[in-house]
């Protein structure tokens, strides 16, 4: 009965439809192609993002805006291309995911 009514309270606080992140979802939305968490590779490491970001409450959305839409000139000349195959909740999950890396 406890975990029937502590899967409910869940269920209530947790946005239907939304992934969460793990060190594998990033994988399959194509992120791996060009980042890793703790090391630079063609893009910045997850880890160096959280930290470039750490004070800033605003930046799960400027982050989410960026893995969809694309982004050159934060991190060097290479261009982050669009990432159309994630979704807003998607990309939300992922930086936030991001974020919380330390």
């Amino acid at each position: 009965m406890k975990t029937i009514l502590l899967l409910s309270a869940l269920a209530t606080v947790l946005p239907a439809g939304t992934a969460l992140a793990d060190d594998e979802f990033y994988k399959t939305k194509n992120c791996f192609a060009c980042h890793r968490i703790d090391r630079n590779t063609l893009g910045p490491s997850f880890k160096s993002v959280a930290a470039k970001y750490a004070d800033d409450t605003s930046a799960d959305v400027m982050l989410a805006k960026k893995i969809r839409e694309g982004s050159v000139g934060v991190w060097g000349q290479v261009p982050m291309p669009p990432q159309s195959q994630v979704s807003e909740d998607e990309s939300l999950t992922l930086a936030r995911w991001i974020l919380g890396l330390k």
